[in-house]
């Protein structure tokens, strides 16, 4: 199946994770693993799931920090072999994770898809449009040295017509199979939405995990990033 799926293994402990990833079997070959399970043994599943399992894994870490430690974080978490880390995407931040990163691709994170502009209000975050922040922000995290960037897949277009991102990754969350709840996302598409607008991955959690038959729904999203409409970018 194609890696484009990355599904997000939001659950308590990595006993959970495992009997996930277990079900799913060939269905899925990338994992994201974040915050939620990093003291329910997330390290210790991501080792597993790549070293036992062959799966490639995305540590969704959002890490911020002075320079010097993101580069000592960065550093020993490069020695897990994992595929993907996120860190927030202020230029410092990056180029102090791009320095330290061995072979993982840092993915920077723009603005968070949970968020509208709102909440950016209420954080005394800048004036200005959601889109147009997340592209300056993808710009200059490309800039300070990102792989790639986080964003929602509604920026995901606007983000791959930059300069800067010719040969960087685009990850989307905020993604949700027609019929699934919204949850706490607020910018939102469908898979091969997000796809077809320039996304290199998309991140799916709870419409899979909550599923009655996780495998089945993980078929159905494998099935629709296949299909015309995301081979057909939309112009």
């Amino acid at each position: 199946m194609s890696d484009k799926l990355i599904v997000a293994l939001d659950l308590p402990d990595a006993l959970s994770g495992l009997e996930l990833a277990t079900r799913l079997g060939d269905t899925v070959s990338f994992y994201k693993i974040g915050l939620g399970m990093l003291t329910g043994g997330g390290l210790a599943l991501a080792r597993e799931l790549k070293d036992d399992h062959g799966k490639r894994i995305f540590l969704d870490m959002k890490l911020f920090d002075i320079g010097a430690t993101i580069e000592a974080a960065v550093r020993g978490l490069s020695q897990f072999d994992l595929d993907f880390l996120t860190v927030h995407g202020d230029p410092h931040v990056v180029r102090s994770a791009s320095q330290a990163k061995g072979k993982m691709k840092i993915l920077a994170v723009t603005i968070l898809t949970s968020l509208d502009r709102a909440d950016l209000d209420a954080g005394l975050i800048s004036d200005g449009d959601i889109p147009e922040i997340v592209q300056i922000r993808a710009a200059r995290a490309f800039e300070a040295g990102a792989d790639g960037v986080i964003a929602s897949p509604q920026e995901a277009g606007s983000i791959r017509r930059l300069p800067e991102a010719e040969g960087r990754l685009i990850v989307t969350p905020g993604v949700r199979p027609v019929g699934s709840d919204l949850d706490d996302q607020k910018r939102i598409m469908t898979p091969a939405q997000a796809i077809a607008e320039g996304a290199d991955h998309v991140v799916v959690g709870r419409p899979v995990w909550r599923s009655p038959d996780p495998k089945s729904a993980a078929i159905t999203i494998q099935k629709e990033l296949q299909s015309p409409q995301a081979l057909s970018p939309n112009k």
